[in-house]
């Protein structure tokens, strides 16, 4: 497996919990001692924009401002697509549109922004939907697209459809349990090629979700999620004790072979 080549993957408001006792594949790879799977605990509030940002530059919102899904404006910060575009590297993300308002361009215009294809924006190639209802199915195959079209050294891949359930269903519902099921599954049918071309691949999540279908406060069930990491640099296995989001970031710079942001944490996973 190369060691700089990375495939992140953001499952919006999957709580770690449900992560546990429904990813089977996931936890096949771990059993077997290819993926090494940790509890994370999420940045406050446990809101998505804020933590696309967490999880991207690796500050927390008091430092980066991105303080509310309202907040509409771009990064202030180095993200990982800066970073591997400042070390000579290729970036794709197929993502909600938030990503692109980000990173690229506020606001996010659907009928111009969809699609950015060869950028000199932070994200180079990038397919964005707007809908939270917006097919994983569809958006895997968006990531596929650009993973094999563009040959990115980093891919990010965010999915929206375990968030929705949630907010519709909330966290303890069949729908969404059903829902972070379908995830496991479209990722037992990707990561196989995935990892053979080459890709080191990290599946976390924002933030959770609550029995009442929301989240953004600070119990268990809105900040503790998953990290999944497959990557020889990382031993296999399960780590009993929570880290801290802001961990992520520099955990994607040390996959992919590149010096953090001088914002960034010190790596201690």
């Amino acid at each position: 497996m190369c060691a700089s080549k990375l495939a992140m993957i953001v499952l919006d408001g999957l709580r770690f919990d449900t992560a546990v006792s429904h990813m089977g594949y996931l936890h096949h790879l771990v059993e077997y001692g290819i993926a090494a799977r940790f509890q994370v605990r999420s940045e406050l509030p446990s809101l998505s924009r804020p933590l696309y940002e967490v999880l991207l530059t690796g500050t927390p919102v008091w430092k980066n401002g991105i303080s509310s899904n309202q907040t509409v404006r771009l990064s202030h910060q180095e993200s990982l697509f800066h970073l591997t575009r400042k070390n000579g590297m290729s970036n794709a993300a197929a993502a909600y549109g938030w990503v692109s308002e980000l990173y690229n361009k506020a606001p996010f215009n659907p009928f111009h922004d969809r699609i950015q294809l060869n950028s000199d924006k932070p994200i180079q190639n990038g397919m964005f939907y707007w809908e939270d209802h917006y097919p994983d199915t569809h958006l895997f195959a968006d990531a596929n697209f650009l993973l094999n079209g563009y040959n990115p050294d980093f891919l990010y891949v965010h999915s929206m459809n375990i968030d929705d359930d949630g907010h519709k269903h909330t966290a303890d519902s069949a729908q969404y349990r059903n829902r972070v099921l379908a995830a496991d599954s479209i990722l037992a049918n990707v990561l196989p090629a995935w990892i053979d071309a080459g890709y080191q691949i990290i599946v976390t999540a924002d933030h959770g979700m609550t029995a009442d279908g929301n989240h953004g406060g600070t119990s268990s069930a809105d900040r503790d999620v998953p990290l999944f990491v497959i990557s020889n640099l990382i031993s296999p296995g399960i780590r009993e004790e929570a880290i801290p989001q802001l961990q992520v970031a520099p955990l994607a710079c040390h996959l992919l072979g590149i010096s953090p942001s001088k914002e960034m944490q010190p790596l201690n996973v």
